[in-house]
């Protein structure tokens, strides 16, 4: 099966145009980017897609032992790169597909011209001096939930994810999105999520990368913001207005400014 099928990839904008290609993130699809792809595919060739067990991707493609490191995720981006012979990408992760990019451009730095890692995290557990937000024991607790009732985990965590309390259809939106993960799939994604630690993948980046973080996250402080940056030489770092994990939902103007600003298309 090619990436693009697997993948359900869309292509917005036109052919000769930058490429930027859009990563989602946990519980997400390619739809969570509805409020920004439309803007930036007046600049942009955007390209669009689901992981495979998310959105409309070909779920038979996915296998537990396959996609129990966010490795297999990155070789999908890269596969998918080059089915379509995309080059010089500006490639945006969210969430945890912050740090899939990051892997991605590890392996073939010369695929891509920039980095945009939207409220990253390289590791969710605290580890000595560094604050990933989360103790062993809270991800265990977070998975065995997940496990549980995953019905009634999404219901619960994707508010506390959105971080929008005025602006509750957001969080249901987030929390539609989650439900509509085959829950086998979703437990084996977010082991892969939160139990990874890419610290040491962050000092190999030798892209161009702007790391974008909110003023109040509860997945992905200011705090691990601000180590990625330091990690990354020559990193850009944007704290934007906004709260909550998701600011392409919940800030898409300034999610959009400051991805134009750093990406450059005229």
């Amino acid at each position: 099966m090619d990436a693009t099928t697997r993948n359900n990839v869309t292509v917005l904008g036109h052919h000769h145009s930058p490429t930027l290609l859009l990563a989602h993130g946990f519980g997400c699809d390619q739809h969570l980017w509805r409020l920004v792809a439309p803007v930036l595919s007046e600049r942009f060739r955007v390209v669009l897609f689901d992981h495979v067990g998310s959105g409309r991707s070909d779920s038979s493609a996915w296998s537990a032992e396959r996609y129990s490191t966010l490795d297999a995720y990155a070789e999908d981006v890269l596969e998918i790169c080059s089915e379509l012979d995309l080059r010089d990408v500006v490639l945006v992760g969210h969430s945890v597909s912050a740090m899939i990019a990051v892997l991605a451009a590890n392996r073939d730095a010369d695929r891509f011209a920039k980095l945009v890692l939207l409220t990253p995290s390289p590791c969710y557990v605290d580890d000595g001096d560094y604050r990933g937000g989360f103790s062993r024991a809270d991800v265990e607790e977070l998975l065995e939930s997940l496990d549980s009732n995953y019905l009634g985990w999404s219901a619960t965590m994707a508010p506390v994810i959105m971080g929008n309390a005025d602006h509750p259809e957001l969080g249901g939106e987030l929390t539609d999105s989650f439900c509509r993960t085959d829950p086998m799939i979703a437990g084996a994604f977010a082991r892969a999520t939160f139990l990874s630690d890419n610290r040491a993948d962050l000092p190999e980046v030798a892209v161009p990368t702007l790391v974008i973080q909110t003023a109040q996250d509860a997945i992905a402080s200011q705090e691990v913001g601000r180590f990625v940056h330091e990690q990354i030489a020559g990193s850009e770092l944007v704290t934007l207005d906004a709260t909550g994990h998701c600011p392409q939902l919940s800030a898409p103007e300034a999610t959009t400014a400051a991805i134009f600003a750093f990406a450059g298309a005229q």
